[in-house]
């Protein structure tokens, strides 16, 4: 299986799992929480089929990757995108990231900047600072936050049984969007990854994005779903907007934070296009 070392924990190297499949200009997909670079199985059949190289990735502590005990913040994520881009030799390259994967492109290109990279798209992300204060009123309480930690501390494999419930909002999705396997497949990727990682991400989340987005001097495509029971809409997609200089944002109608499953068509329909 192809690996890329990042760095290394008392003896053992920390390692990253990619895939590289397809020829063309190269995309690389950053996948979100609690996930692995196999959430984009529709993006990456749309994107190979429309000639693209395309390169997927796990997060440390996540999917086949190495699952170390540190280096859970975002300067060591984009530190391991610059790893990954530099040990594959990618220029004039396409990132795109899901939800938590949107925080390595922001720092990314707010650190080492754009010579790698052509374009960017960010699916329901993070930014540009999801903690609620007097100037983010729109963001998610510190409590929330530290509600998730304890109850992912405390049990984990019940927790993501009901995050799955809002991920895909499957009170109104399951059955028609996404089939029941296609959730027990999540459920099965969310508790396999690190328990020291996936509870430390999660403070990860209110990283303050908004010195890094300016920064950014690539397009930048913006989509987020206007049912988001994950991240709300209104604190993320069009404030990252406000921000980025040359961005374009689409809010996909009655998607929640899974429509890289549920709503596959209305997402792959806007990465080719802005990738073309």
């Amino acid at each position: 299986m192809p690996h890329v070392t990042v760095g290394r924990e008392n003896t053992a190297p920390v390692e990253l799992y990619y895939e590289d499949h397809g020829r063309g200009r190269p995309v690389v997909l950053i996948h979100g929480f609690p996930l692995s670079g196999r959430a984009w199985e529709r993006q990456e059949r749309a994107l190979l089929a429309a000639g693209r190289r395309v390169i997927t990735y796990d997060r440390r502590g996540f999917g086949r990757s190495g699952r170390p005990t540190t280096g859970y913040d975002y300067d060591t994520f984009a530190a391991d995108l610059d790893h990954l881009l530099t040990a594959l030799d990618l220029e004039d390259v396409d990132l795109a990231g899901h939800s938590m994967g949107s925080g390595e492109i922001a720092r990314y290109l707010g650190t080492y900047g754009s010579a790698r990279v052509r374009r960017a798209a960010i699916v329901s992300g993070i930014l540009p600072h999801l903690l609620r204060t007097p100037q983010t009123p729109d963001g998610v309480p510190q409590e929330t936050f530290d509600e998730i930690a304890t109850a992912l501390t405390n049990d984990r494999f019940a927790y993501f049984t009901e995050w799955n419930k809002n991920f895909f909002n499957l009170d109104e999705t399951l059955g028609s969007r996404i089939s029941a396997e296609v959730v027990q497949d999540a459920w099965n990727t969310a508790v396999s990854a690190s328990a020291t990682g996936t509870i430390a991400c999660v403070a990860t989340w209110h990283t303050d994005f908004r010195g890094d987005l300016p920064k950014i001097d690539v397009p930048v495509l913006i989509l987020h779903g206007t049912a988001d029971r994950i991240l709300p809409i209104d604190a993320c997609g069009p404030r990252a907007h406000d921000l980025i200089k040359d961005s374009r944002y689409f809010p996909i109608q009655g998607a929640g934070h899974g429509l890289c499953w549920t709503h596959a068509t209305e997402v792959n329909t806007h990465l080719v296009d802005f990738f073309s």
